[in-house]
This record gives C-alpha cells, structure tokens and sequence, in this order.
C-alpha cells in the first residue's frame, strides 16, 4: 500500500478512541466536583497519569523496538512476562476495563430513559447488544483504523465538542471548597496523580502499543526507525485530545455542585449536568457521547485480548476469542458498576507500580547496558511495595507495618511508596552492573 506522511493520523485518532472509555468520562467529573477551588492542581496530576503516562508508554514500547507487552516484560524474566502480561490483559480485559464499558454505557445512555423503576432485563438485554455489536466490529482488526479512526472518532469528538462548548457558554456555577484530599494545592495534585490510576490506560497503553505498531505495519511503514516515529506523531495526535476533554469535564464537574449536589460517582454528574445544559436533548447527546467512547475502547480490549490468547496457546481462531471475552464481559457486567469499580482498585493498586517502573526502565534501557539485573532488581523492589498497595486497598489489616511505613517510608501517605522502594531496586541493580559483567537483554 502507498502511503502518505498524513497516515498517523487516523491511527492516532484511533488511539485516543481506544483510551477514551468509561472511566475517562466518569472519573475526571467526579475528581472535579471533590478538588473544587484547587481543580487546576488536581487536573495537573490527573493529566500526568491519565494523559502522559499512557502515551509515554506507547513510546516506550514503540522505542523499544518489541511489539507486544509480553516481549517487553521478558526484559526482567520470562516468567515475570507471562505473569504480568495475564495478569495486566485480565484486568482491561474481561474482568473490570471491558464490563466497565458495557455498564457504564447503561447507567449513562439507558437507565436514565427507563424511570425510576427499570425492568431488571434492561440490563442484561442492553449488555447482550452492547458486546454483541463489540464482538461484530473486533471481528476483523484490519478494519479498526478506518472503522474507529475515521468513523466513530470523529461522531464521538464532535457530541463532546457539543456538551464542553455549552458548558463553557453557560457554565452550571462555580467550584465550592475543596475535600479534604483535595485541600491544599499539593495534596490536589498528589491525588489528582492517584485519580488518573482509575482510567486504567497506562496499562492499556503498554497492550494498545501493539495495535498501533500493526496499523501503523498495515499502512505499508515497517522499517523500524519510521515505524518508532509514526508511533510518535500518532500518540501526539492523541494526547491534546485526551488533555482538552478530560480538563473540560473536570471543570463540568467543579461546577455542577451547587446544581446537583455531591453525587457518589461521574455518571449522575454527568447525566444531570447534560439536563440541565441541554434539556431532555441533553440527554440523548450525552447518551451518543457515552455509548461511542464505551463501544470504541471495548472494541480495542476484546480485539488485544484474543490476540493475546491465541498467541499464548495457540488453540482456536481469533474470532471464537472475540465471542468468548464478549461473552465472558458481558456476564461479569451483570454485578453492575459499583460492584465493577470497588472490586478494581486493588488490583489496580497492585498493577500500576509495576507498570510505571517498567515503562521508566524501558526508555532508560540504554542508559544502564540493558542489563537484566538492573530490570529485576526495580521490579523486584516495586512488586514488594505494590502487593502491599494492593493489600491494603482491599483492607486487609497490616497490624503495625502501617504505622511504621507511614512514619519511615517516604510518599508512602500519598500512596506512592513504592516510588522509593523501585528507586532502592534501581539504584541496587545499577551496582551490581558495574560489579558483575553480563550480556544485555534485547
């Protein structure tokens, strides 16, 4: 195929697509109405994991010269890759990111027309449409480009563009006071950091890495130097989008307080605010807005998981994979979304040190040789203090060694100290490099 120096961008409109899901809508607003006053610091956090983390890491996959996340992960052992590539496709996968979409889509698009009594079928018959149509569009992943880049991208840039620009002309009110975790300007950011774990797409970021890297081959680019800038120029593509949308919801969010009262999650702040911006039409725009961002990242999750499947067991075809996680998502979907969203931050907690060490050891790969020691001695280090994130998160009592982190650990009150602890590992592994002479890993 010819190609053209404008391919990036139908890929990287692709790529904020596949970001742009249910938690990229749901969490800035929520985040928003909590920071109130200080919501500019705590957007600058959310933006740090939420936008620039997750296009680092597709860089860093992209500059890595691998393609898949296993490849990258098999730098610090290969069965450190096999462990954390399951259990990293699982969590976006059908067990949390894929049900969220279904389920958030329903709270936001559907529920909101049934009354206040709704059949207890409209959930599963909206869930069974909902990865039907997902598993019919990831059928064939040559055609997620055109399909998502330059079909359902734009629809879905537009309705937003829509809900953001009515928001700003007639804005709901103005931000109250900040909660506690958002009361000082640096707790706001700090917490703002946290809040852009929830979107979860610095893990999708490490999977998405490989559908960009294949569209980018299908478009006829596989040298790899012009392969590793067009990865570049797509994420940049991607990146002021993510950034503009996820500021202007927050700010919705900051606003809507004195409109709609405090609500537990982003969805009522979202439906309610669309009513009152736009009336009964306010809802059918958000409705279109929430079903496109939802449908656009399932379609990527289920595509990356079979894939994956298929190259780990190579037992079945593609499409029965797409079926199978369809189906699988669609039935953990029917706990709903509160249960969907506690039962992730755990996991979360666990998985995000992991990835953010990993991502900072690839782009710094050829600073230290490339040396496997240096690789496993900061996973090492981080996996200690992300299991116990993880632990702690799902409140299992600690006796006393809380205590003592938050007395000796630094960061460890904001819920970073695994920071410090991946920073002993590098730091251990660098040592050992210079002392003991080794072949790098590739």
């Amino acid at each position: 195929m010819q190609t053209t120096n404008k391919s990036f961008i139908p890929i990287g409109l692709m790529l904020f697509a596949l970001f742009f899901g249910a938690g990229n809508l749901i969490f800035p607003a929520s985040m928003g109405q909590l920071a109130g006053s200080n919501l500019w610091w705590a957007i600058l956090g959310f933006c740090v994991t939420g936008v620039g983390l997750p296009l680092i890491a597709v860089m860093a996959v992209g500059y890595s010269g691998r393609i898949t996340l296993q490849e990258v992960a098999s730098r610090v052992h290969p069965y450190y890759a096999m462990f954390y590539t399951i259990i990293s496709f699982m969590a976006i996968g059908p067990c949390f990111a894929v049900p969220r979409t279904g389920t958030v889509s329903y709270e936001i698009a559907v529920r909101p027309f049934l009354g206040d009594n709704p059949s207890t079928y409209s959930l599963p018959i909206f869930l069974f449409f909902f990865f039907a149509v997902s598993a019919m569009l990831a059928a064939n992943p040559t055609k997620l480009v055109s399909r998502i880049g330059k079909v359902l991208t734009p629809i879905l840039v537009f309705t937003i563009a829509i809900f953001i620009i009515k928001s700003y002309i007639t804005p709901l009110g103005t931000p109250n006071a900040p909660a506690e975790a958002y009361s000082t300007p640096f707790k706001a950011v700090i917490q703002g950091i946290l809040d852009g774990y929830n979107t979860l797409d610095a893990i999708a970021a490490l999977i998405f890495a490989a559908l960009v890297i294949k569209a980018v081959n299908f478009s006829g680019i596989t040298q790899s130097n012009k392969v590793t800038v067009e990865v570049y120029k797509s994420s940049l593509v991607a990146a002021p989008l993510l950034a503009v949308i996820y500021i202007f919801i927050a700010k919705i969010g900051a606003e809507s307080v004195d409109a709609i009262g405090l609500k537990d999650t982003g969805a009522p702040i979202l439906a309610e605010s669309a009513k009152i911006l736009f009336g009964h039409a306010g809802a059918m725009i958000l409705s279109i807005m929430v079903f496109l961002a939802c449908l656009t990242t399932s379609i990527g999750l289920i595509s990356c998981c079979a894939q994956f499947v298929i190259d780990l067991t190579g037992k079945f075809n593609y499409v029965f994979w797409v079926i199978v996680f369809s189906i699988v998502s669609c039935l953990i979907g029917l706990f709903g979304l509160k249960t969907i969203i506690v039962s992730t931050i755990p996991v979360l907690m666990f998985i995000y040190p992991l990835c953010i060490a990993l991502v900072f050891l690839i782009l710094t790969h050829k600073l230290f040789g490339g040396r496997r020691c240096v690789y496993a001695w900061t996973i090492g280090f981080t996996l200690i203090m992300a299991l116990y994130t993880g632990l702690q998160t799902a409140q299992i009592a600690m006796g006393g060694l809380e205590a003592i982190l938050l007395n000796w650990l630094p960061l460890h009150k904001y819920g970073l100290g695994w920071v410090p602890f991946a920073t002993i590992g590098f730091i251990i592994g660098l040592v050992q490099s210079k002392l003991v002479k080794a072949e790098p890993v590739y």
